[in-house]
């Protein structure tokens, strides 16, 4: 979900004559000067900053910020957030003196899992990942923390559960899989395998 603002931003620099000789690249926000900028701020709002990036878009930018948070982020909280992150980048020139557009949103199924928020946040999730060792592991995440993540190898098969711990420097990059449909086995609370037996 996302909520954008349609309105050009940093309209005060609209006219105002560029440098002679100022290259287009100087002229385009960089992403990282604007999460190193937005950062602090979003995480005093009580989110996280996943992602940042600026896309020319004519003669303005669209500036994409990507937040998330446990629990996921309403509707509510992307507006929430797009006012205090608006707030701030009309205090700064980290934009540039062109009109751009804001669009804050939370990121998508297709999102890696690279932070052990995101592995956290995935819990009963069907996931595949590469392993740093070599090959890949395909399962049901069943807990993570800050040191290690826990996956089901078995879920969706039938057969009994067969849990895996993996340290986080032991997993590369993951992914959520899209699930059409869940066996009634892993209906729940999101971690299969754990009522007592």
């Amino acid at each position: 979900m996302s909520a954008g603002s349609r309105r050009d931003r940093a309209q005060r620099g609209r006219d105002v004559p560029r440098p002679a000789g100022r290259s287009k690249a100087a002229r385009t926000a960089r992403p990282d000067a604007v999460k190193q900028l937005l950062t602090p701020v979003v995480e005093a709002a009580g989110y996280d900053l996943e992602n940042v990036t600026v896309t020319p878009a004519g003669r303005r930018s669209l500036l994409r910020v990507v937040v998330d948070a446990d629990g996921g982020i309403s509707l509510d909280d992307v507006a929430t957030v797009s006012r205090t992150v608006s707030a701030t980048l009309d205090e700064s020139d980290v934009m540039g003196a062109g009109p751009y557009v804001l669009e804050v949103t939370s990121p998508g199924v297709d999102r890696p899992l690279t932070e052990p928020r995101h592995w956290r946040r995935a819990t009963g999730r069907l996931v595949r990942a590469t392993l740093t060792g070599g090959g890949e592991i395909e399962g049901r995440v069943v807990s993570a923390d800050d040191e290690a993540v826990v996956i089901d190898t078995a879920a969706g098969t039938g057969q009994k559960p067969a849990p895996r711990r993996l340290d986080h420097r032991e997993l590369g990059r993951g992914r959520v899989l899209v699930e059409f449909h869940r066996g009634a086995g892993e209906l729940g609370d999101g971690a299969p395998g754990t009522d007592g037996d």
